[in-house]
């Protein structure tokens, strides 16, 4: 099982790699609000002062109901009282409220893609799926979408599922992208298709995958690591260390240091590692969140 999570996790990294999936980490995407945050001591508080924030936030979510109880469409206290209930640890309270954002903001896949993953933390798995299609109805190659959806579909030990869903996708690319250029990113599917199949050891299918992406993009730098990766899990040591050569030497230079980590077992350079890039669970409310010092609630919207 370990190998397995360490295999995901690896071309989790090269997937997100170069803007090809975007980080969904909720507070950055909610706000923009950090501005308005004062900082604590980087020490964790005493009891007394976690149970002082506490009270804050459960105060400052207040608030935004308030408001929200004249203006239930107001953006920024739906956005502030998603963002504080995730500071509360009130997860099931963000589904609310962050549903009525998606539906205000279609265009932002960015929203529906969270209230699939915020369903999926707290077990409503075929809900999470619904959220996660909807956003693939609308646009087929959403990164986050198919990500989101084919982790969904592993959990469920449904790979062939997966494996169809990114199928049918490369299948359709053509003419998806002939309506909308770059809607999806062909050579990212294959990497996500490439993972599906290492995740289900069948590595021999995913080298080949690996070798039909570098013939279509042979200045990549994700294709040439990933095989490498598996060659070097398969025993093939020699043949996977040029490959690591070739990765990092093209590779943009703020992914050498990872590549270099990765090319010589550092499983500890997982996308947690990628600046900006956190796993789904990064949903969760954290201690060190509730240790920040609350926002007020923002003005109405005009």
């Amino acid at each position: 099982m370990a190998a397995t999570r360490n295999r995901w996790l690896v071309t989790g990294v090269l997937v997100m790699a170069l803007g090809a999936f975007l980080a969904l980490s909720l507070l950055p995407i909610l706000g923009g609000r950090n501005n308005s945050r004062s900082s604590t001591a980087s020490t964790p508080g005493s009891a007394a002062q976690v149970s002082d924030l506490q009270t804050e936030l459960a105060d400052r979510a207040r608030g935004y109901e308030a408001v929200l109880a004249r203006e239930p469409d107001n953006e920024t206290a739906i956005r502030g009282l998603v963002e504080t209930r995730i500071q509360l640890g009130d997860l099931a309270g963000v589904v609310d409220p962050l549903s009525k954002l998606a539906d205000l903001n279609p265009e932002v896949a960015e929203y529906r893609v969270l209230l699939g993953q915020t369903k999926q933390n707290l077990g409503d798995l075929e809900g999470a799926a619904q959220e996660y299609r909807t956003v693939l109805t609308s646009t087929p190659g959403n990164m986050q979408a198919l990500q989101a959806l084919v982790s969904l579909l592993l959990v469920q030990e449904r790979p062939q599922a997966a494996i169809g869903l990114l199928e049918d996708t490369l299948a359709t690319a053509a003419q998806t992208n002939g309506l909308q250029t770059g809607r999806v990113d062909v050579v990212s599917v294959k990497l996500l298709l490439a993972e599906v199949y290492v995740q289900t050891d069948r590595l021999e299918t995913a080298l080949d995958i690996y070798d039909e992406t570098l013939e279509i993009a042979a200045d990549d730098f994700r294709p040439l690591l990933a095989k490498g990766l598996v060659l070097r899990e398969m025993g093939k040591v020699d043949e996977a260390q040029p490959l690591f050569e070739q990765a990092e030497a093209i590779a943009p230079d703020q992914f050498k240091d990872q590549i270099r980590q990765l090319a010589a077992g550092d499983n500890a350079a997982s996308p947690t590692a990628v600046p900006g890039s956190p796993e789904p669970s990064d949903l969760e409310a954290t201690p060190e969140a509730a240790t920040e010092a609350p926002a007020e609630p923002a003005e109405a919207d005009e």
